[in-house]
């Protein structure tokens, strides 16, 4: 399968105050910094879980005992990929482990309200984002 053609997992994690882990970085060909949600590609033989649990550790440092899924829908019309999100909770925070191509990788935590706005006033890049914080935002946790 295609890098195109994989299913992702993004993710979005709440902390017991509620705040919500935000990722930012410099997208230069989209000129300048954006706010995105711990997430990523499936790996060969990996579920949409199990992708999102290593994705959130990865870039993040956090390993969350609680899951829920707050859905998915296809990447394009044009393809069979899905993205699947996912709300995490009863967290335990530790060291990112980023790749060399995610060295770049801020982790900041936000108010939801504060995210919501960010996604509102277009701080997001890729839509994943704001539809599951969206999403999360009306889920009883």
């Amino acid at each position: 399968m295609s890098e195109a053609m994989r299913d992702a997992a993004v993710i979005v994690a709440c902390d017991e105050q509620g705040l919500v882990a935000l990722l930012s970085a410099e997208f230069p060909r989209h000129g300048g910094e954006y706010l995105f949600l711990p997430g990523g590609r499936l790996e060969k033989g990996e579920s949409p879980l199990e992708c999102a649990r290593r994705e959130l550790r990865e870039e993040s440092g956090v390993i969350a005992q609680q899951w829920e899924s707050l859905g998915s829908y296809a990447i394009t019309l044009a393809s069979t990929a899905r993205i699947h999100l996912f709300q995490a909770w009863d967290l335990t925070l530790g060291p990112q482990e980023l790749t060399p191509t995610e060295a770049d990788y801020k982790l900041s935590w936000w108010p939801m309200a504060d995210a919501l706005q960010a996604a509102s006033a277009g701080r997001f890049l890729l839509p994943a984002g704001p539809l599951a914080l969206h999403l999360a935002d009306r889920m009883p946790v």
